[in-house]
């Protein structure tokens, strides 16, 4: 991809592309359940702009275990929030958002990517494209759910999932039906979200430069 090109132009290619490959029957199961998502009115419930930012402590894909209180001792922290590396659509953002890690580190920043799938799946997506950020489990998706981000997918969904070989069963640690909304917050030294992206949408994500300028826009 060219250098000019926004990271929902990347993901809007792969989606097209994508599309092609998927059987009619299985494009209308996800687009239904993504709809029936969309009219829940969860991402307009997430935490958002203003809001305090829950705090967790988690593991790490190194075995470290990271809490918020420690992260913010040292600066902002920049949290996303992905599904697992099963997701293409994830991986597109996380790889995007490494290419733009040395910027958000640059504004005294810490940047942080949480996923519901245990910490050898995480450290074998950070191995897999050199992730140098921190990339921690929630298993059982209970910091997503204190963000009010996490959703179960319904039955058909999960049955194709299954179908497409993901075995989220397996990598999310024996929790296969809850993932996280997309999501990405700008959180302040004081723990208070000045910056959020949160979508049901599993094909856009929220672009680096909006995140750094969130970054540059912190007092």
């Amino acid at each position: 991809m060219a250098a000019s090109t926004t990271l929902n132009a990347e993901l809007r290619i792969y989606y097209q592309a994508r599309q092609q490959q998927i059987p009619a029957e299985i494009r209308t199961i996800m687009r239904r359940a993504g709809q029936e998502l969309a009219d829940s009115g969860q991402a307009d419930r997430a935490l958002t702009t203003g809001a305090q930012a829950q705090g967790f402590s988690l593991p790490s894909a190194t075995g470290q275990t990271l809490a918020l209180d420690g992260l913010l001792t040292h600066g902002p922290v920049v949290l996303t929030f992905y599904r697992g590396a099963w997701c293409p659509y994830c991986n597109i953002a996380l790889r995007s958002l490494q290419q733009h890690h040395e910027a958000i580190a640059a504004r005294g920043a810490r940047l942080v990517a949480i996923s519901p799938q245990i910490p050898d799946e995480s450290l074998t997506l950070s191995e897999k494209h050199s992730l140098t950020f921190d990339v921690l489990s929630d298993l059982g998706s209970d910091t997503a759910k204190q963000y009010g981000l996490a959703f179960d997918l319904p039955d058909d969904l999960a049955a194709v999932y299954d179908k497409l070989g993901f075995d989220l069963q397996r990598v999310n640690g024996g929790h296969p039906r809850t993932l996280p909304l997309p999501a990405t917050y700008v959180i302040d030294r004081d723990g208070v979200i000045r910056w959020a992206f949160v979508t049901t949408d599993y094909t856009t994500r929220a672009e680096p430069a909006d995140i750094l300028a969130a970054l540059d826009a912190l007092d």
